[in-house]
């Protein structure tokens, strides 16, 4: 919800996180917390050690998986959700992506680390709702094993490119 106070010039947007359970999780949210956890282990992360998985729910029922990829050159790196996302409209275009789980562990730990997007990922979901006119729920596993929901991209990015412009 953005309220815009004019007079007093004060910009606020409300925003929410759901703490979830395992137990509360739906079967195809359970499935995409194992497949994420899954991409971890194969994530490229010589220069952080910290490894990042994702797992997508497409509308179609279909699961895709990504992990992060480092490069020596910083920048050149890619992050799982970008990878990810990247790679559902490269292959998929035309079908709605509808929920997004993420999972991290820095290599030498065995229990997980709690992660959000980063900007540029936050930016590029952000990106995806726009063009599917579809909220994009976005589930982050903590190290107690609970998973934080953002019900959409708003949660986490109160204030994009394009909502103070319309």
């Amino acid at each position: 919800m953005l309220m815009i106070h004019v007079m007093g010039k004060k910009i606020e947007e409300k925003v929410v996180l759901h703490l979830l359970e395992k137990s509360e999780l739906t079967e195809k949210e359970g499935e995409l917390l194992e497949k994420a956890k899954g991409a971890v282990k194969n994530a490229y992360a010589p220069y952080s050690n910290f490894n990042v998985g994702a797992a997508l729910l497409l509308e179609n029922g279909q699961i895709l998986v990504a992990n992060n990829q480092e490069n020596a050159s910083f920048p050149v790196g890619v992050c799982a959700e970008r990878t990810l996302l990247s790679y559902a409209n490269a292959n998929f275009p035309n079908i709605t992506p509808l929920k997004i789980m993420i999972v991290a562990k820095r290599s030498q730990e065995s229990n997980y680390a709690t992660v959000t997007p980063c900007g540029l990922c936050r930016q590029t979901i952000s990106e995806y709702e726009l063009k599917f006119g579809c909220a994009i729920e976005i589930l982050m596993l903590t190290p107690e094993g609970n998973v934080l929901k953002a019900e959409n991209i708003s949660q986490l990015l109160p204030f994009k490119f394009n909502d103070l412009n319309s």
